[in-house]
């Protein structure tokens, strides 16, 4: 919903949310133009500005402003809009007579048609005002917005690019950055390259993010044929990569909403999780849900709807949520531990999950998901949820293959077979650990790693199906009728939720 429609239905009150103040403004312009109000902005700089008069009244006091605004509001005539900036910092005070001055002018505004319009970056109203504004997030820019810079800077620059696909990739590349943030990304490349380039500007995307703190992009380098085994999540990623497509649309498919993958550590999740962007060939963004929670009342809040407006600009994109249990896990006796925040950030991202209109594919981890609530794991939540176990013969002999050639060596020099059925309850993780410790070994002999090394290595490696039996166990008894195998299952006998014992053959 657009300001123009606020405005028109008589909100006497609106707080606009952004670190974007001048497009705030610029909207609220427009706005105002359209519905023929007269704009005013107040800072305790500037004082009360008129825009259209660029006259001005030196106020630098919220009450004295509000004074001003209230005989400006008793004139009959024109409807006014008044932009206070920076008011959210006034109100943090909690100044009584501040609070009250507001409440008074907003009951007059109502009745003669004016609004007030407090603006910043962030918004935590006292209870007296809570129910009186109405708070808007104002969304980051989208592909015309962000076109409209990209035209600014070329004109100014004494360029222009009449290569369509070009300039819709250097937009698409800015998606998620505020206007500001854009163009500076635009001159950067600029400067840099000469000309502008929808990789640089991807990059300077991905450090603005990371400087943030709450999403990361993550460049991705891992695909499917970097896991071994877990088959049957790789058919089910193959089969969702046409389902962003406009003809499943018309095929009446909804737009997938994503997945959890539970299971043991090391077996792979975060690999999945990476190599599922380069399957649905989508950019990927990690949220790192410790971020999310701030001490700041309210700020918690705010984060998670900023990571949401983030992934729903860049989308269609993956956003991926590493232990997730570590952020919601204590959602349910959260009242009591930190005021009902966690409970609430979980109520909303929850809402987000089920209601989202936008391609955002969120890809879920989780190692212990007797943490997670159960409302969490209804179905509607996520596509599918996935139980990775501890790989099998055949699934730790493709990881030894893939390991050996990650660093170098060529698999066909090693026996494999051996190697899978020597790392019996080994993740793909303690696999690689292990070879790399053989290769340090074999370094500092100044050789090539040999059988010896490799048994040595696996040797000295207690796996964590050894240190945790019983919460391995525990995890498989759960997985049991509530989740899908991520491996094909194996031909043999396999009792109830475990494997079948394999006998360790010798590397010799």
């Amino acid at each position: 919903m657009n300001l123009t429609t606020y405005l028109r239905a008589g909100y006497p009150g609106l707080v606009l949310v952004t670190p974007e103040e001048a497009r705030a403004e610029a909207e609220l312009a427009a706005a105002c133009s359209e519905l023929q109000r007269h704009l005013h902005a107040w800072s305790s700089t500037d004082g009360l500005v008129d825009i259209l008069a660029g006259s001005s009244v030196a106020c630098s006091d919220p009450l004295e402003a509000l004074v001003h605004l209230e005989s400006l509001f008793l004139q009959v005539g024109e409807r006014h809009v008044v932009m206070l900036r920076d008011l959210q910092m006034h109100l943090e005070q909690n100044d009584p007579v501040l609070v009250r001055r507001l409440k008074d002018l907003l009951r007059l505004a109502k009745g003669a048609g004016h609004a007030l319009v407090p603006t910043g970056c962030r918004c935590k109203l006292p209870p007296e005002l809570e129910h009186e504004l109405a708070v808007v997030d104002l969304d980051l820019p989208d592909t015309v917005r962000l076109g409209e810079v990209l035209d600014g800077i070329l004109q100014s620059a004494g360029q222009a690019t009449d290569d369509a696909p070009l300039r819709e990739s250097i937009v698409h590349a800015a998606l998620g950055l505020t206007t500001m943030e854009a163009e500076n990304a635009f001159a950067l490349s600029l400067v840099e390259a000469g000309h502008i380039d929808p990789s640089f500007v991807a990059q300077e995307k991905a450090r603005t993010l990371k400087r943030g703190g709450l999403v990361e992009v993550i460049e991705v380098k891992a695909g499917l044929g970097d896991i071994g085994g877990l088959e049957a999540l790789k058919h089910w990623l193959a089969q969702r990569r046409p389902a962003f497509g406009a003809a499943a649309r018309d095929y009446g498919l909804p737009v997938p909403k994503g997945l959890l993958i539970v299971g043991i550590p090391g077996t792979g999740k975060s690999l999945t999780a990476k190599a599922t962007a380069s399957v649905l060939q989508l950019p990927l963004l990690r949220l790192d849900m410790g971020r999310v929670f701030g001490g700041i009342v309210g700020q918690s809040e705010a984060n998670l709807r900023s990571v949401i407006r983030t992934a729903e600009a860049i989308a269609p994109c993956v956003l991926w949520i590493d232990e997730i249990e570590k952020g919601f896990g204590g959602s349910a006796g959260s009242a009591s531990s930190d005021g009902g925040t966690s409970s609430r950030v979980f109520g909303s991202f929850l809402s987000w999950m089920q209601e989202k209109g936008k391609p955002v594919f969120v890809v879920a981890t989780a190692n212990d998901v007797s943490q997670l609530p159960p409302e969490f794991l209804r179905k509607g939540r996520f596509d599918e949820i996935f139980f990775v176990d501890l790989p099998d013969a055949k699934e730790r002999a493709a990881i030894w293959e893939i390991v050996i050639a990650r660093h170098r060596r060529d698999p066909q020099s090693c026996d494999l077979a051996a190697l899978a059925n020597a790392t019996e309850g080994f993740t793909g993780a303690e696999i690689e650990g292990a070879y790399r410790e053989a290769l340090h070994e074999a370094f500092a002999e100044k050789r090539e790693p040999t059988a010896e090394h490799l048994r040595t290595a696996i040797a000295s490696t207690t796996p964590i199906s050894k240190l945790m039996e019983k919460r391995v166990d525990a995890l498989r008894k759960w997985s049991t009728g509530r989740t899908r195998a991520a491996a094909v299952p194996d031909a043999r006998t396999t009792p109830p939720g475990g494997r079948p014992a394999r006998r360790a053959q010798s590397l010799n």
